[in-house]
């Protein structure tokens, strides 16, 4: 939390550039610049004080849970959209919690596996979910952003 005459002083600069603290302007005048995450008209009580930092702080963590980097593109949780540049792709449920399984992965997860974390069958299911899945965000991928090799497969199974 800074005065607004903070903006005045070029030291501050390196604090106000910083994107890892949330930054809330205070002053009894207007807004003058928006270099920051929230602004609070003084004389301030701590419940507007408090409530302006659980606010800005919240949203925060919406912003960085909803967007994950995955290889070249992101994707956007909230709007259930895949990125890379300016094209996009809308995701379903499902393919958004397989590609978030892969994620957290660095080795090949079996079908099995995805079959239990994601759709809750037992192991010994038979069913063709996993490849049908696969095959259809393949197919959405490489026909928006023409990349084959998104999702890989061996015989230990698949992975981004």
């Amino acid at each position: 939390m800074f005065h607004v005459d903070a903006l005045l002083d070029k030291k501050n600069n390196e604090i106000l550039n910083d994107n890892n603290c949330l930054k809330v302007c205070t002053s009894n005048t207007k807004k003058l610049s928006s270099d920051y995450d929230a602004y609070l008209y003084l004389p301030a009580s701590l419940k507007e004080i408090n409530d302006t930092v659980e606010n800005i702080a919240a949203k925060k963590i919406f912003s960085n849970n909803s967007s994950i980097q995955i290889k070249k593109y992101i994707l956007n949780k909230n709007e259930k959209k895949l990125y890379k540049n300016n094209d996009q792709i809308i995701l379903t449920e499902k393919e958004i919690q397989l590609l978030e399984l892969f994620l957290g992965n660095k080795k090949p997860i079996s079908k099995d596996k995805i079959l239990s974390s994601v759709w809750n069958y037992s192991t010994d299911a038979d069913t063709h979910t996993v490849e049908t899945h696969i095959y259809r965000l393949r197919k959405k991928i490489n026909e928006k952003f023409s990349d084959e090799n998104f999702i890989m497969n061996t015989k230990d199974g698949y992975s981004l």
